[in-house]
């Protein structure tokens, strides 16, 4: 796939098929996630990899909308240093969703359809993942093969009117 279908191919799945995901496809992802830029080259994250099923299923309660989490074929949980400085923990946030977002186009590009999800019971995360205390789980990025239709460039895709959105010089 060329990178501009991968971008505008990609959407949130929340439905899978039943389906797992080849290991060299779930490293490609990460490998993806790991080379993303960050401020300073500082790469703030770390990524664990989940594909038990016992294991989806408690980590989709970790977050009251996490429900497709526990049908995914694999799900990725971003791992940040817990910063108390302020602007240390916008940086980091920030460079988490720039791998978040190449490990979504990544697994486009590969026909894996992704989603995400917030994290509200760090305890619950933590317990079950193993992420050292000095951490917290930034989000949750669950993959598999969309259940309803293939991956493809969206027509009609619901964002807002491009001449709405972009501002040329001044708004």
């Amino acid at each position: 796939m060329e990178t501009w279908d991968a971008i505008t191919s990609r959407r949130n799945v929340r439905r899978f098929a039943d389906r797992s995901i080849p290991a060299d496809h779930l490293d490609r992802v990460l490998e993806a996630g790991r080379r993303a830029p960050s401020s300073q080259n500082n790469q703030p994250w770390d990524f664990v990899l989940v594909t038990e099923r016992w294991q989806l299923r408690e980590l989709a309660r970790v977050w009251r909308g996490g429900g497709h989490v526990a049908e995914s074929a694999a799900t990725i949980a971003v791992i940040l240093p817990d910063a108390q400085e302020a602007r240390v923990r916008e940086r980091d946030r920030f460079d988490a969703g720039q791998a978040v977002m190449a490990m979504m186009i990544a697994a486009a590009d590969l026909g894996i359809g992704s989603g995400h999800s917030a994290v509200a019971d760090q305890a619950k995360a933590r317990a079950l993942l193993g992420f050292p205390d000095d951490r917290y789980a930034a989000c949750l990025v669950d993959l598999g093969y969309p259940a309803d239709r293939p991956l493809a460039p969206l027509r009609r895709p619901n964002r807002r009117p491009f001449d709405e959105v972009v501002h040329r010089g001044r708004w």
